[in-house]
């Protein structure tokens, strides 16, 4: 949910106008709209090298991860690994044009644990994943937007933990 919203739903919830420190918040958040927009456009337009980079960077890390008997062996497996990187990123990109976690959390976090630990699948390896993209990610923005997607990212590798 975004600030515009949060604010608007606790005011009418009290039934009152905004108050300045909320209407403060939009304000911020209105200002940096280009920016969140500008970081999940890069994200968006590299997804495909963004999950691919990662992905040689977890199995290189990884091995036993694509090894017989791992999670992503063989290429069904190993693009399945894939498609979730990609969720992943896709779930980011929401929360920065949000300018809030709670899209990635309502939409791709509730049960990712339970899920993981019932297939068996390491969730180590998964957050290790998700930590190569936020370094390829990183590599295509600037400093500061890269700080900004940063914690998107950790706040999904947080939830991995």
């Amino acid at each position: 949910m975004s600030v515009v919203t949060k604010s608007i739903v606790n005011a009418d919830a009290e039934a009152r106008y905004l108050s300045p420190g909320e209407l403060d918040r939009i304000k911020s958040f209105v200002s940096t709209g280009e920016r969140r927009l500008r970081i999940a456009q890069t994200l968006t337009e590299n997804r495909e090298r963004i999950v691919k980079q990662a992905g040689d960077q977890l199995f290189q890390k990884r091995p036993d991860v694509v090894s017989p008997g791992g999670n992503a062996y063989g290429e069904e497996m190993t693009a399945t690994c894939l498609r979730d990187l990609d969720y992943y990123l896709r779930l980011v990109t929401y929360g920065i044009v949000a300018g809030d976690v709670t899209p990635i959390e309502e939409i791709g976090l509730v049960g990712v644990r339970e899920m993981y630990n019932s297939l068996g699948t390491p969730i180590s390896a998964v957050a290790e994943g998700i930590r190569a993209m936020k370094n390829v990610a990183s590599s295509l923005l600037s400093a500061e937007d890269a700080a900004e997607a940063g914690s998107y990212f950790d706040f999904v590798i947080g939830a991995m933990q």
